[in-house]
């Protein structure tokens, strides 16, 4: 029973914490709603589900055998979020809702692939939930992580959604985005570095 708490532990805290996807998510959540966000968690919750899946099942080998392929990823990662932050920020602050910019289940699904904190997230709990010569232990981990993070990524499009209350005007709104885009641009950045360092 207690390695069922832990894993769910675990997935919760890498989850509900912010970071690069639960920005955009926010984000959307303000600017589209959570009915129109729901694409974007589900590209990032079955991503980041089947990133876990790939790195648990062998690739996690390759990345002991060639440690500067996180190194690379970091780099290529950090752009592709640059970008995210930059479609947020510079995003058009109109009250009524549109189909412009609005973040997709690709995205979603390739900001998971790329996002140096999915990789380390997955490492880490590939490295604790792990057992020689069985896959259960993990297969039961990925099943627990990939119900918590859809709940944990949900959780936040309807935060964004509530906020969307208090951004009742152009300028408000215009702020929020330049704001979210910027944090998510210094996210990237901080995410580059701890890498690169």
């Amino acid at each position: 029973m207690s390695l069922f708490i832990a894993m769910f532990s675990f997935s919760l805290a890498m989850s509900i914490s912010p970071g690069p996807v639960n920005m955009v998510i926010v984000s959307s959540g303000v600017n589209y709603g959570v009915r129109k966000t729901f694409s974007f968690v589900s590209g990032g919750t079955i991503g980041f589900t089947l990133l876990l899946l790939f790195i648990g099942l062998g690739f996690s080998k390759v990345i002991d055998s060639y440690p500067y392929f996180l190194k690379y990823l970091a780099v290529i990662g950090s752009l592709f979020i640059i970008y995210m932050g930059y479609l947020i920020a510079t995003s058009k602050p109109e009250l009524t809702i549109k189909d412009q910019k609005q973040p997709t289940f690709i995205q979603g699904f390739l900001l998971q692939w790329l996002n140096p904190k999915a990789w380390i997230a997955c490492m880490v709990g590939v490295s604790l939930f792990s057992v020689p010569n069985s896959h259960q232990a993990f297969l039961t981990f990925s099943l627990i992580y990939f119900l918590v993070c859809y709940f944990s990524l949900f959780s936040w499009s309807v935060l964004g959604h509530k906020a969307a209350i208090l951004l009742n005007s152009e300028f408000k709104l215009k702020l929020f985005n330049q704001l979210m885009g910027g944090l998510l641009i210094v996210t990237s950045c901080f995410l580059l570095y701890s890498q690169l360092n």
